[in-house]
């Protein structure tokens, strides 16, 4: 797959079937949408297009308390290569763009940059300076301008919408089980390990501590999880599947005052700060719960370790 983004560059695509959206997750529902688009491409020896924003465009406009994304733009560029698309075309997403007229939207940035042979897109989609673009509207315009105007079928719209609402809904529950099943992967997120308190280390469990590389990634709810894990930044072994159990929360036995997110790596004793990790969450264990005083904690630890480790068995 071949990403750009920068609109001035784009190359002259091959009867390119066009659709857009934040595909935040790229979960199952974004999977038939996008399984519709190559279908429409193949039927006319096309290629496939997806355009994406970034920031996300409720960062820009609307609702601007702060967007809990499941997926950054990278993770989003990742899965939809796996997903085999032709061409991802990473928008900038800022004010002027925003404030574009409809017709200004469709006559200058959708046709002159894509020249699309079909352009896919949602029947409730709105597009332009106060969203006053409609389906309406840009079929009309394609009948001047030369190109064939689709919509997604309702269904698979509804699909995407319910799910990445339903996905957010279950991992801020720590329901890994509905959250997976929607997403058709396993939740994950990479951070940065920076030192902590060093608490875990005193009872036998060290723990890697995380600051995520974005505060705008959804990290799920509060509780002890099976996780495995990989070193990004082990160039040589960056490969290597790593087991653990991760903890989410802030530490009422020691009295812990922020949220925190710590990793304890089965069989592992290497130094790894400021090495990026990627965290796959499989199974929540249970939840945060406040334990008297140290002693109790590292006993429950030692469950929680056998857990994760028969949760673990099935990933391999």
């Amino acid at each position: 797959m071949k990403v750009y983004r920068n609109l001035d560059l784009l190359p002259s695509f091959v009867n390119p079937v066009v659709t857009i959206g934040t595909f935040d997750g790229v979960h199952l529902g974004h999977q038939q949408i996008l399984s519709h688009l190559k279908n429409e491409a193949l039927a006319i020896h096309g290629e496939t297009v997806v355009i994406t924003f970034h920031p996300h465009p409720r960062n820009i406009v609307g609702d601007t308390s702060g967007v809990q994304l499941l997926t950054t733009l990278e993770e989003k560029i990742a899965l939809l290569e796996a997903a085999n698309i032709n061409h991802l075309v990473v928008v900038p997403f800022d004010d002027v763009f925003a404030n574009q007229s409809a017709e200004e939207y469709v006559v200058n940035f959708l046709y002159q940059k894509f020249k699309p042979h079909t352009f896919i897109i949602g029947y409730d989609h709105r597009f332009g300076n106060k969203r006053s673009g409609d389906y309406q509207l840009l079929e009309k315009l394609g009948e001047q301008l030369g190109f064939i105007v689709k919509e997604i079928p309702q269904q698979l719209l509804n699909n995407a919408t319910i799910s990445s609402t339903q996905i957010r809904k279950a991992l801020l529950q720590a329901d890994l089980t509905t959250a997976t099943a929607l997403l058709g992967y396993s939740y994950f997120f990479s951070g940065i390990v920076i030192r902590g308190d060093q608490i875990g280390r005193t009872i036998g469990y060290p723990t890697a501590n995380l600051q995520l590389l974005t505060n705008e990634k959804l990290v799920p709810g509060d509780g002890v999880y099976a996780v495995s894990l990989i070193n990004k930044s082990n160039k040589n072994n960056s490969k290597k599947i790593l087991k653990g159990m991760m903890y989410i929360g802030s530490r009422p036995v020691v009295n812990g005052k922020r949220r925190v997110i710590e990793v304890n790596i089965f069989d592992f004793n290497q130094d790894i700060y400021d090495s990026e990790i990627e965290i796959t969450l499989h199974q929540w264990i249970r939840g945060d719960v406040h334990f008297n005083g140290l002693e109790a904690l590292k006993n429950q630890l030692a469950i929680d370790q056998i857990h994760s480790l028969e949760a673990l068995s099935i990933v391999g």
